[in-house]
């Protein structure tokens, strides 16, 4: 599978990004993109959502700094046109001045669905085509409630939102085929659970905030695990990741005392983004659509993570959630 443009990685989330092994070309993928692509179209489109600190709503920490710069850095360079949707624009003009090739999008707050749908709608607009779509934005610390729609901050931004967006893009992605979605989840997801009467609710303090980052990366999982079953036959496939310990700006309120331990057993950006960019430009890799990766490699998530019942559930109670259920 190859890089046709990486010309949408406008929605790129910054949590941590696995794999220590760094990718070196994956050329044959992006020409393989290339080769499917119309004469006009030179590039492969990637979209790519940036990491979005809710808890301190002034800050912006992913598009132009962590694993989500790594991951648009690694894919400009290989020939791909880079969308970063941001919602502070002037330090997302900042992250394009460093990437270069990187042409800036929308606004996008993954905390408002009303943002997404417009700016989905103001993306299919201005963008032909969209190859691969990574849903890379994270929010971490879960405390909260989503300003705009009342729910679970870490289970909005981390899937609702995600969710949402790759449904909207979906139509746009199967005209472009062969496409990927990568999600970006976590090994976090072990310790998830889904409970639908209450993982919609908004939580208070520190280790219910953690529990519903957790939560929502279980929701990732399931939800890739599905989107893989619904696209069958389409040319589409999908992959979650898991990107390590990485040590991000999503961790610079974290106490002082561990701040050492980020030092030396956390991976660097590059490291982290390594398994979102194996996904997203790998050949052969499509018969694994569904399935986990970590450290740019298959591996088998924990048995409630495989759950293909709960998956399906949980696919309808957000397509209510979201507004798209008839």
């Amino acid at each position: 599978m190859k890089l046709k443009t990486i010309q949408h990685l406008a929605h790129l989330i910054t949590i941590a990004t696995a794999g220590r092994k760094i990718i070196q070309g994956s050329a044959k993928t992006l020409n393989k993109f290339q080769a499917a692509s119309k004469p006009h179209h030179h590039q492969t489109h990637i979209l790519g959502t940036t990491a979005l600190d809710h808890s301190f709503p002034r800050t912006f920490p992913g598009g132009n700094t962590g694993i989500g710069k790594a991951t648009a850095l690694d894919l400009a360079r290989r020939g791909a046109r880079v969308i970063l949707a941001c919602r502070d624009r002037e330090r997302g003009e900042s992250a394009v001045y460093d990437i270069r090739r990187v042409s800036v999008g929308h606004l996008l707050d993954l905390a408002s669905f009303k943002s997404v749908r417009a700016f989905a709608a103001a993306f299919l607009r201005s963008e032909p085509r969209l190859d691969i779509l990574i849903n890379n934005a994270g929010e971490i610390w879960g405390r909260g409630t989503a300003a705009f729609d009342g729910l679970n901050l870490a289970f909005q931004v981390n899937h609702l939102s995600h969710f949402l967006l790759t449904h909207l893009l979906l139509e746009r992605m199967k005209q472009c085929a062969p496409s990927r979605v990568v999600v970006v989840a976590s090994s976090g997801h072990r310790w998830g659970k889904i409970d639908f009467q209450d993982i919609h609710k908004p939580v208070d303090g520190q280790s219910p905030g953690v529990q519903s980052y957790r939560n929502s990366k279980l929701a990732n999982m399931l939800y890739t695990r599905e989107l893989a079953n619904r696209l069958e036959g389409t040319n589409v496939t999908c992959y979650a990741v898991h990107p390590g310990l990485v040590n991000t700006e999503l961790f610079r309120h974290m106490s002082i005392w561990l701040k050492p331990l980020f030092w030396l057993f956390f991976r660097d950006t590059t490291s982290g983004a390594q398994t979102s960019i194996y996904c997203a430009t790998e050949e052969g890799i499509e018969k694994y659509s569904g399935r986990y990766f970590a450290n740019c490699r298959l591996h088998d998530p924990k048995p409630h993570a495989r759950d293909d019942a709960v998956a399906k559930k949980l696919w309808e109670v957000s397509e209510r959630m979201v507004g798209l259920a008839n």
